[in-house]
């Protein structure tokens, strides 16, 4: 290894976890412009200052917040099963939903390497398996791992720690792209390298704490015969058939 590689390129990486949100679709205008929709309906006047620290985070832990903070007067499952039905229902309408530019490449070129890669969303399952249906991308993942499955939502490490489990491979060897505070924040709680995504429809998010930036697949392809790709466990290539 060269004595200018970076720290993060030092050790191997034996599998790739990525947000789905903002970095392997470009949805969260879409739902930006859904959850303004029903904070309107519930009365609760967010900020876009606000609404971007929701970036990330589960429907219920944003929807916590806003009720506590906008003395909203419905209870919990009255405003996430509004929000989830107002969700489902606009992008059930979009006949495509287009994965990001170059995602595809780099998709492809992880799986000739058959490097084991997961998805974990803090969405819904439901939601991520209509997104990885439209945009064509659910042929690459096998493991999908969502918000709901764990004990605590990003920035908690849970979701991406559950996702190395699944795979058979040690947080130590992921390597997580995130494009929101949240979910950099939880990649190196789970002492994974981290590579964040900064995608303007996700709003002005601080990737400070991510081991690398970028503004597109491009930018990851770029660099991808610098990552130093290492073998894999038969647990984790299991996954990927």
């Amino acid at each position: 290894m060269s004595l200018n590689q970076p720290d993060w390129l030092e050790a191997p990486i034996q599998a790739v976890l990525f947000d789905m949100d903002g970095v392997l679709v470009d949805s969260e205008p879409i739902y930006f412009k859904i959850e303004r929709s029903s904070f309107a309906h519930f009365g609760a006047a967010v900020s876009e200052k606000e609404h971007h620290t929701y970036v990330g985070v589960t429907l219920e832990s944003m929807w916590e917040q806003v009720l506590v903070k906008h003395g909203i007067h419905f209870t919990l499952e009255q405003v996430v099963s509004y929000h989830k039905e107002n969700v489902f229902k606009t992008l059930s309408a979009y006949k495509y939903l287009h994965a990001m530019p170059y995602a595809d490449n780099w998709l492809s070129w992880l799986k000739e390497r058959q490097v084991p890669v997961a998805v974990a969303s803090s969405s819904p399952r439901a939601l991520i398996e209509l997104i990885m249906d439209k945009t064509g991308l659910g042929r690459y993942f096998n493991v999908r791992v969502s918000g709901e499955e764990v004990m605590h939502g990003k920035p908690a490490p849970d979701i991406f720690l559950h996702a190395a489990e699944l795979l058979g491979v040690e947080p130590s060897s992921c390597l997580v792209i995130e494009d929101s505070r949240n979910g950099v924040q939880a990649a190196k709680s789970a002492g994974m390298r981290c590579i964040g995504f900064q995608n303007p429809g996700s709003g002005s998010q601080d990737l400070s704490l991510a081991d690398h930036r970028i503004t597109s697949y491009e930018q990851l392809w770029a660099i991808r015969n610098s990552l130093p790709l290492g073998e894999y466990s038969q647990l984790a290539l299991d996954k990927q058939l």
